[in-house]
């Protein structure tokens, strides 16, 4: 009996021996995945929900998860731009096929918008709000954010500071609205509010940010989409929101570039020949026997192509419930003016858990970066403008580290030719100005579904924003800038420099708000409430250092150690959306704000706004409607406040230590003495109302889409910088509350998919702006005899100004003299027009002529593909901007090249066709120095090629190169038309930019 128990055992062992692999056997889903024109979408993530499976696809489209046991699952599919697509499949004994097909997001307009304080659909919202994400980037060498969207923007204009490595820009939301307030929009970046203040040794603050990081922005134009910010929002928003991770197997992409930057144009100034022609024509026999036998272009001198490379490397990943993104980024720039530099690593990291069955979700992001900077001495531009081309750039001299310089003999303390020009090569080579900069940004942001209440989220952000920035400026004793600066008691002389300084940074955030969302669906209806609480911190630390010469001797004491400016803000907001019908759109806003920065009794403000919209497509007479695929009506109003750019403590009494010019004599010594400084304790918020109307639309079946917008900006208590009267303080001006402007315009844009088929796409959008500017008021009473705030400095004189700020006219209207033309057009010299006949020539006859900001400014860009190829563009245009060339008013005259001082200056080519002699004092002022600025810039061309698959299926390589800064048309006369300020005095060229990128993703 045993021995057949023993044998039934052994059987049955035997039985599940064999049958194992049948039990542990897999299988595989394969498919493809395509889109609205069945077209294949290389990179889209199927991903089989609840677990880290997933793939990708190739170049074809096709994907294929293998080892997948007996069992029924859910896939999802994501791809930039297109709605996220589920299908459940049930794998049984055989292999299975799964395709999809995916619709755009522009289509269905359920794409997903970050706002203020959560997100909208984008079929949702009530106000003026633009979203780019990173498929529609600019392309190729990016140093700073906010170049990726330059030009892509309707009402947002982003003009380079220079051409000068991690420079930055200037970035204007519908023109701004202050005179002496910031004018810089509020950017946020992964919920942390970030300040406008410099942080020393950056090029620029946005210039620690790695762009690849960057995964979209989102702009809030109008009140209606700002209001819910309050009082940083006056000049709009910028969201921007970093890449985060996804569920599936770590994603590995490598990214890297590397680019040659040229000078694109020379200021045109005289040759070597023309300068011998010019001052043996023109000059004494003593200045004829100032030149020299060199033939230098100065400018060739000081320039280089620059070799740079920038590198990133990023993993993508999720562990169960929780995705994660890790990048790391180097950045090696050297700018086309010689010694400049800038080199930047930074590393970001980015989890999302999700716990308590998904009921809290955490989103911690953190960033870091370094950067190195050498500041190239930019000074020597204008002096390569300037200098002599007939001298060599370095003689057999032991003074000057052997660098040519002007020379005055009888000069016993320097040697040195006062007011002369410093050799452009010297001042470049022998100043070291390094800066190292740290700074990190990050935040954790915990929103809790309540168990009770699902429709019920409390969200908490904690958020941070530390920077340090350090640095070096050395100068040589021996160098001609700084040479012999200080005499000490025993009559030896001290020169160069060996300077520091730091400043450290501590911004911190703190928000906490209740979000409650439900759907009505008996009334296919929605409602969503937001109310929350902000503390915002922002603490700057300045440590000033004494001004040392090359070997250490004190040449100034500062007056403070250090200075520690903090402000704090505080907030209470909320709002309320409502959704009626799905056709009927409310949106309700208000934000109480108190700023430190005001007296007690103005130190709170409210900001309300209101917006409504109507889902004309959503009608019965045009549900059906083929033609159209998307039509909304919106109109909004609010108010938004401004604090930024002013004082921390101006409204209050204060005593502060004089300066270095006025100090008080006991003996042979000099002491600074306390002294009141000007004040107002009824300074408060400046506000911005603005109305908004607005049409979006969308014509076959989402093929053509786009949105117009008509707005009107009153801003009133300007903070404007006046002067105050004798007794009030030492301080001769202070800003306050005077004035009012207005700003008005229109906003197009059009995206079209002009063609859409298997093998072949083509895409193109345009946008175009129209903004007038004009002050309103600008003192407390009206007085029609004020002629208003003069600004804009340029060089040339002492204490002149080119701009004025003044009702009835755009602000930064230029001011100049009427210039007089013979008739053949050339310009009088020294001949003005009497605009009030009373026979002299004085500031009575100053004029208001043009502006700097353009009328209309323009972006297009388009993208086509073939196949594997892809080639496309982004080009953008000004109209009716003005450029003040003070680079001509300044060298363009006889005088300027045969100098009164004894010395011989080049000049611009100008100087022979106007004939000007420079000996006017009012010269500088003549509006023949206004140029017509307006321009059509080719922003960029790149040309791109996927390999698709490599390495037997494990990775996907593609190839792109690009050109930037391609061309420009324009009929000013400088080096280039789009100077922000509108005064061209030197300008750092813009490079032009070749690039060759290779990107690796496995």
């Amino acid at each position: 009996m045993r021995n057949n128990y023993l044998k039934k055992y052994m059987l049955f062992f035997a039985l599940l021996l064999l049958s194992a692999p049948i039990f542990a056997q897999t299988r595989s889903v394969s498919g493809k995945v395509v889109d609205e024109n069945n077209q294949s979408l290389p990179g889209a993530t199927v991903s089989v929900s609840g677990s880290t499976i997933a793939a990708s696809t190739d170049v074809n489209g096709v994907y294929k998860i293998n080892a997948l046991r007996a069992g029924t699952y859910t896939l999802s599919v994501t791809f930039v731009g297109y709605t996220t697509a589920q299908k459940t499949v049930t794998v049984g004994g055989s292999d299975v096929t799964v395709n999809f097909n995916l619709q755009p997001a522009s289509k269905n307009l359920n794409e997903i918008i970050v706002i203020g304080y959560g997100t909208v659909k984008k079929k949702d919202l009530t106000g003026s709000v633009t979203t780019v994400t990173s498929k529609d980037f600019q392309t190729g060498s990016i140093t700073t954010p906010e170049q990726l969207i330059s030009g892509k923007v309707a009402g947002v204009s982003i003009t380079s500071n220079s051409g000068a490595p991690g420079a930055g820009s200037t970035i204007r939301v519908r023109g701004g609205a202050s005179l002496n307030a910031s004018n810089d929009p509020l950017i946020v970046v992964d919920g942390v509010q970030l300040s406008n203040d410099a942080i020393a040794g950056a090029p620029n603050p946005l210039s620690l940010i790695n762009p690849n990081d960057i995964e979209s922005f989102t702009v809030l134009k109008d009140a209606s989409a700002t209001a819910i910010y309050g009082s940083r929002a006056s000049n709009g928003v910028i969201i921007i929101t970093t890449k985060r991770g996804q569920t599936g197997k770590p994603q590995f992409d490598l990214n890297t570039q590397a680019s040659a930057a040229t000078l694109p144009k020379e200021a045109s100034v005289l040759s070597a020949d023309q300068f011998r022609a010019f001052v043996n024509a023109n000059g004494t026999p003593a200045l004829i026997a100032l030149l020299g036998n060199a033939n230098t272009d100065w400018q060739k001198e000081i320039y280089r192509t620059a070799i740079s490379n920038d590198n990133n490397l990023s993993v993508s990943g999720g562990i169960k419930n929780m995705p994660y993104r890790v990048s790391v980024g180097y950045l090696d720039q050297k700018g086309i003016l010689k010694t400049g530099s800038l080199d930047r690593t930074s590393a970001s990291v980015n989890v999302s858990p999700k716990l308590f069955d998904n009921h809290l979700k955490i989103d911690v992001n953190l960033k870091g970066s370094e950067s190195k900077v050498r500041f190239a001495n930019e000074g020597a531009i204008g002096a390569a403008v300037n200098f002599d081309p007939t001298k060599p750039v370095t003689v057999n001299s032991k003074r000057f580290d052997g660098y040519y310089q002007w020379l005055d003999p009888s000069n016993t303390a320097t040697g040195l030719k006062a007011l002369a020009p410093l050799n452009p090569v010297g001042l470049l080579q022998e100043r070291f100005d390094r800066s190292n900069v740290q700074r990190s940004i990050g935040n954790a942001q915990l929103d809790y579904k309540f168990h009770f209440l699902p429709d019920l989220h409390a969200n908490v952000n904690f958020g941070y924003d530390i920077s340090k920035g350090t640095g070096t400026i050395m100068v040589s004793d021996s160098a001609a800038a700084g040479y012999r600066r200080l005499k000490d008691a025993n009559n030896v002389y001290h020169g160069g420099t060996n300077n520091q300084y730091k400043t450290t940074v501590q911004n911190t955030t703190f928000e906490a708000y209740l979000n409650y969302a439900k759907d009505i669906k008996s009334l296919n209806s929605r409602v969503d409430a937001v109310a929350g609480y902000a503390y915002y911190d922002y603490a700057t630390t300045n440590t000033n250092f004494p001004d040392y010469t090359y070997d250490n001797v004190v040449y100034s004491k500062p007056n403070y150690p250090f200075d520690k400016p903090q402000h704090r803000l505080l907030s209470y907001y909320g709002r309320l959306n409502l959704t009626i019908d799905d056709k009927y759109l409310l949106t309700g806003t208000v934000r109480r704000d108190g700023s430190s920065r005001f007296a007690a009794a103005n130190r709170f403000a409210v900001f309300p706004s209101g917006a409504f919209a109507w889902k004309i497509k959503d009608e019965s007479f045009l549900k059906d409607s083929k033609l159209f695929s998307d039509l909304k009506i919106r109109v909004g109003y609010g108010i938004t406040g401004q604090q930024d750019g002013i004082g921390n403590y101006d409204y209050a009494s204060y005593y502060a230590l004089s300066n270095q010019t006025a100090q008080y004599q006991i003996g042979n010594t000099f002491y600074p003495l306390y002294r009141p400084a000007g004040y107002d304790p009824t300074r408060k918020w400046e506000q911005s109302a603005t109305t908004n109307a607005g049409i979006d639309y969308g014509f076959l079946n989402g093929r053509i889409s786009g949105s117009i917008d008509f707005y009107y900006k009153n801003t009133t208590d300007l903070l404007n910088e006046v002067n105050i009267s004798a007794g009030q303080g030492f301080s001769n001006k202070i800003v306050t509350n005077v004035g009012d402007m207005v700003n008005r315009g229109v906003e197009f844009s059009i995206n079209g998919q002009i063609i859409r088929q298997k093998d072949v796409s083509w895409d193109v959008a345009l946008n175009a702006t129209y903004n007038s500017n004009k002050i309103t008021k600008l003192t407390i009473v009206n007085d029609p005899t004020f002629v208003g705030n003069k600004t804009g400095g340029i060089s040339g004189g002492t204490g002149n100004f080119i701009q004025i700020n003044s009702v009835g006219s755009p602000r930064n209207s230029f001011f100049v003299y009427q210039q007089v033309y013979d008739a053949s057009g050339k310009p009088i010299d020294g001949v003005f027009v009497d605009q009030n006949k009373d026979g002299i020539i004085n500031e009575q006859d100053l004029y208001k002529y043009k502006s700097p900001d353009p009328k209309v400014f323009l972006g297009m860009s388009s993208n086509f593909s073939y196949k594997q190829w892809n080639i496309g563009f982004t080009m953008r245009a000004n109209l009716g901007n003005y450029a003040y060339n003070n680079v001509f008013s300044n060298t363009g005259t006889t005088r300027n090249i045969l100098n009164p001082l004894g010395i011989l200056n080049n000049g611009s080519a100008n100087v022979l066709e106007s004939g000007l002699s420079g000996n006017s004092d009012k010269n500088v002022l003549s509006d023949y120095y206004i140029q017509n600025a307006s321009f059509l810039r080719m922003d960029n061309v790149n040309l791109g090629y996927n390999f698709g698959k490599i390495l037997h299926n494990s990775a996907n390589l593609s190839l792109n190169a690009n050109v930037q800064n391609v061309f420009i048309i324009t009929k000013y006369k400088g080096i280039d038309p789009e100077v922000g300020s509108g005064i061209d005095n030197n300008f750092y060229p813009r490079p032009r930019t070749f690039v060759l990128g290779v990107n690796l993703k496995f």
